[in-house]
């Protein structure tokens, strides 16, 4: 049935200014806004657009909504922080991040980092 359809996903935050200004000057995607309808699109290669809205009562997502797949996670997360952004850091049992806030332990490198809204976001190894 939607075999052929060209679905999209997306995610709600509670200041659409404030996502606009991370999602466009910090990470750098393209994005167009829908001011009329308070939605941005972002532009992400080689997919569909993601809708991200505005929501009254936003509550930021419990689980990684977006993954940006890069060559070096290492290197990808020294020049994210250089920007101001803060990287999660785990410490459990079969779970830990490493002093650079990398998992690297059962399965590909990875580094979980959030949102203005407190949406949580990765960058993950591309060849993992």
């Amino acid at each position: 049935m939607f075999k052929d359809t060209k679905a999209f996903g997306g995610f709600s935050v509670d200041n659409l200014e404030k996502a606009k200004e991370f999602y466009s000057d910090i990470l750098k995607l393209e994005i167009t806004e829908m001011s009329e309808m308070r939605i941005l699109h972002l532009h992400i290669s080689g997919g569909n657009d993601i809708v991200v809205y505005e929501k009254e009562n936003h509550e930021p997502a419990t689980f990684t909504i977006l993954n940006f797949p890069v060559q070096n996670v290492t290197k990808t997360v020294e020049e994210l922080k250089a920007l101001g952004i803060t990287f999660e850091s785990y410490d459990m049992p079969d779970f830990k991040t490493d002093p650079d806030n990398v998992f690297r332990s059962g399965g590909p490198e990875i580094a979980w980092f959030k949102d203005p809204a407190g949406n949580i976001l990765s960058v993950i190894a591309e060849n993992g």
